[in-house]
């Protein structure tokens, strides 16, 4: 796999468009013009590509770090997880008791409703 094909590859797992990448290089002082992004993602057959160098992937991925994360010195806040972006607080959950009930004595008995009906139905159905 070339430098090429990692670099056509990160740009279509990122969503990155063009001036994107231009953007990214920046980051680390390294200057592209769009003309040239352009030669980089040609087809290999065509007159006008041109081979990804070394130092043109190495920046981009020293850029696409401090894109994604911020710089070392005033960091971007870290990112939720998918569990906590999808995790519901306690006081939002619904809790779902089960009703109780108190005997004869005053002890708490739990509530058996749904057994009760279905004892009734079976009682009904013989």
């Amino acid at each position: 796999m070339t430098n090429n094909d990692i670099l056509k590859k990160l740009r279509v797992a990122l969503q990155l468009r063009n001036d994107d990448i231009v953007d990214i290089l920046k980051l680390v002082d390294f200057k592209v013009s769009a003309s040239e992004l352009g030669a980089l993602f040609r087809n290999e057959e065509h007159p006008k590509y041109r081979e990804c160098g070394d130092q043109v992937l190495r920046n981009f991925l020293n850029g696409l770090v401090i894109h994604m994360r911020g710089p070392k010195d005033n960091p971007k806040p870290k990112a939720k997880s998918f569990k906590e972006k999808n995790q519901v607080s306690n006081s939002k959950k619904k809790v779902h008791k089960k009703p109780f009930i108190t005997n004869d004595k005053g002890e708490m008995v739990q509530y058996k409703a749904k057994s009760a009906k279905l004892n009734k139905k079976k009682n009904d159905q013989e």
